[in-house]
């Protein structure tokens, strides 16, 4: 990690102590001021462009995607719970604006995109393989712990209460759900999302396997 002369605040490091690091991937005005944003420590003092296109060398097939018919606050933690799994997109389904602030700004290293409704997301699934998955607690869901998911997967989520909508059940080829042990109905959706997709990550990228049901 990059030698400063101290937090400046939070998660940050203070300016950069010493000679100048060479290479295109630091930012002048990072490394003067120092670095307050919430990034991991190999990307301290990199310029906003520079983190994007590290992450992209590295993005996971996985792609994921939220309705939005109610202006959801459950959203943003989603889609940073994305960004910590490098997702290779997000996807907006119903409105085009969201309530950010529980992305915590996470949304900018990632790559969003808005469809209108569910058939341009199944348009869109098509044109590039990915298989559409529903995540939710409907009948004739399976439990997500013991299913094999696809590689080239889409993960949908609805809304918090309602939860996917009839278009999206319809649309998906795969509808899983997360076994539950106590007394509530659901579980929060950013938590849910945060399950979903680590689930893909064990199997995916750790090389589990759920076993033989």
């Amino acid at each position: 990690m990059a030698e400063s002369s101290g937090s400046s605040g939070g998660a940050g490091v203070g300016p950069w102590v010493g000679p100048r690091p060479a290479g295109e991937h630091w930012d002048p005005d990072l490394l003067r001021d120092g670095d307050a944003r919430n990034v991991e420590d190999r990307y301290r003092y990199w310029r906003h462009d520079a983190i994007v296109a590290d992450l992209d060398r590295r993005r996971h097939p996985l792609q994921i995607a939220v309705e939005n018919w109610s202006h959801d606050f459950n959203i943003g933690s989603v889609i940073r719970t994305a960004n910590a799994f490098n997702v290779k997109a997000f996807h907006i389904i119903g409105r085009r604006r969201w309530n950010r602030r529980g992305a915590m700004v996470t949304d900018r290293y990632q790559h969003e995109h808005h469809h209108p409704d569910i058939a341009s997301l199944v348009e869109y699934a098509h044109a590039v393989g990915l298989h559409l998955v529903g995540v939710d607690n409907v009948p004739g869901s399976v439990p997500i712990e013991a299913t094999a998911l696809p590689r080239e997967a889409l993960l949908v989520f609805g809304s918090e209460g309602p939860g996917l909508s009839d278009a999206a059940r319809q649309a998906c080829e795969l509808i899983v759900h997360i076994t539950q042990f106590g007394s509530t109905r659901s579980i929060n959706a950013g938590a849910a999302a945060a399950i979903a997709m680590h689930t893909w990550a064990l199997q995916h990228v750790h090389d589990w396997r759920p076993p033989p049901g």
